[in-house]
């Protein structure tokens, strides 16, 4: 099981997001979404590296240091707290190009955890960008979850000016940035508009993020589905090599799918 290849786990180098009255909202990694689905794959005996764009140690969002998150464990939660304070690979993060520099060929699959910072930097970064489009033609197991499968816009050769246009309120400017769009078509889902509201108004006091996350998914041509049960219930949507998740609790569901991929192209690749 030890000689089990490598994962690249994918996070924000952000720790604030402006919202569109100006104001800047503190913003992290969700601990949940990142420890639960990685500790899957750890446990199933895949290596890990971690990377950021600037190769910094991502910030995590404390309003994700509950335990209501881990099923109301306060050992799962000082579990999840005890691995990103210890493990090596999240002390020492890589910078993105660093990694793309020793070469995208080690990595089995690549994950990214949501809150809010991948519509900050992950989005439209070139680096990433190069990442995903590797993980895309190489048919490599992608997973994202809550706000991570925002990121995937990426790959887009104008990324930054499809992130501008979302500001702006410009939909068809960013229609139009986004041809071409390697997940085009693709099934996927993210964190829906109505969990968005619920974070505005429970999380930030009222203010408004500068764009949803689902509508840029849909402008950018990425065939969008919510769970039809209510806000935050799980839903996890395989298509080809992507994998997305809806929001925190499809947690578990997300690191179950991930590694049955991971094993599948394990598995051919032997």
């Amino acid at each position: 099981m030890n000689n089990k290849p490598t994962i690249l786990v994918i996070a924000s180098s952000a720790d604030s997001l402006t919202l569109k009255d100006g104001r800047k909202e503190h913003a992290g990694y969700y601990l949940n979404e990142l420890d639960v689905p990685v500790q899957a794959a750890l446990d199933a005996g895949y290596q890990m590296v971690l990377a950021t764009p600037n190769g910094n140690k991502p910030v995590m969002d404390p309003q994700s240091n509950v335990a209501a998150h881990f099923g109301g464990s306060e050992v799962a939660l000082q579990k999840a707290l005890d691995f990103i304070n210890t493990y090596p690979a999240v002390q020492n993060p890589r910078s993105f190009r660093s990694v793309i520099e020793e070469g995208l060929d080690r990595y089995v699959g690549f994950y990214i955890p949501g809150g809010h910072p991948p519509m900050i930097d992950l989005m439209q970064d070139p680096n990433l960008g190069e990442i995903l489009r590797h993980a895309h033609f190489t048919s490599k197991p992608t997973a994202l979850l809550c706000h991570g499968p925002v990121a995937i816009a990426a790959a887009m050769p104008k990324a930054k000016e499809f992130r501008a246009a979302l500001v702006e309120g410009q939909t068809e400017k960013a229609k139009k940035l986004a041809a071409g769009w390697q997940y085009a078509g693709y099934r996927m889902t993210v964190f829906s508009n109505d969990e968005e509201h619920y974070a505005e108004e429970h999380l930030m006091g009222g203010g408004k993020v500068p764009f949803y996350v689902n509508d840029a998914l849909k402008i950018a041509g990425g065939d969008v589905s919510i769970s039809d049960k209510g806000i935050f219930r799980p839903l996890v949507i395989e298509d080809r090599e992507l994998i997305t998740g809806q929001n925190p609790p499809s947690d578990h569901e997300m690191g179950e799918r991930f590694v049955k991929a991971l094993d599948r192209a394990t598995s051919k690749a032997a």
